[in-house]
């Protein structure tokens, strides 16, 4: 074996080590996280450090989140191979991976065409074949495919846009961050009731924030 590949299955011991510290105890989840290829996810000068706990630079100024915080928001959104899950903020696609690893399907929604187009050959590539990418609006989410039993944002909103709540199936939940886009943000659980939305607050993140439209050039 290696130098690298022995660097690299201890980043990622060390990663499953930190997520049990955490209080992390959803088998699923951490098989998802310990399964899924993070090293794919990233751009190739990050693969040397793509297991440690650390969110990375993407194409067109996004981010891959931290994996302690993907695995925050996976194991909050109580996933099951049943659901379907709309995402929006696709990114790479690691979140997609994660997510689809547990449930039934998942429809995930990306403003930039550029990560849009990789991240939908790569998840292909890697046998995600119930992930569908879709470029779109993310504040609008995809009404053709609601509802979802469960729904996640992967950047920042000052508030949940009205049409994502409305495409949460009852007993659903939508997980997000939400607070001002230059600042630390809260992640919030929304779960949909007969008596309206119970929330809950997880933790402390910071997140890039969520963008209007679709991009025109990129």
């Amino acid at each position: 074996m290696s130098g690298a590949e022995m660097s690299e299955d201890l980043q990622r011991a060390e990663l499953l080590l930190a997520l049990r510290k955490r209080g992390m105890r959803e088998w699923q989840v951490m098989r998802a996280m310990e399964q899924v290829p993070r090293e794919r996810f990233v751009e190739p000068a990050f693969r040397p450090i793509a297991w440690r706990d650390l969110a990375l630079p993407l194409d067109c100024g996004q981010t891959i989140s931290q994996p302690t915080v993907v695995a925050l928001m996976t194991e909050a959104l109580e996933l099951g191979p049943s659901h379907s899950v709309l995402e929006i903020g696709t990114g790479s696609g690691y979140q997609a991976a994660i997510l689809a690893s547990i449930a039934g399907h998942v429809v995930t929604l990306e403003r930039f065409r550029t990560l849009a187009d990789s991240a939908a050959r790569r998840l292909a590539a890697l046998g995600y074949a119930n992930v569908e990418v879709l470029v779109a609006d993310g504040r609008e989410g995809a009404p053709q495919r609601a509802p979802f039993d469960r729904i996640i944002l992967t950047a920042a909103v000052e508030e949940v846009p009205q049409a994502l709540f409305e495409q949460l199936a009852m007993g659903g939940i939508l997980v997000a961050p939400v607070g001002p886009p230059e600042a630390t943000q809260t992640l919030m659980r929304y779960r949909r009731g007969l008596q309206g939305l119970e929330t809950r607050e997880l933790a402390r993140v910071r997140f890039v924030p969520m963008l209007a439209g679709v991009a025109v050039v990129l």
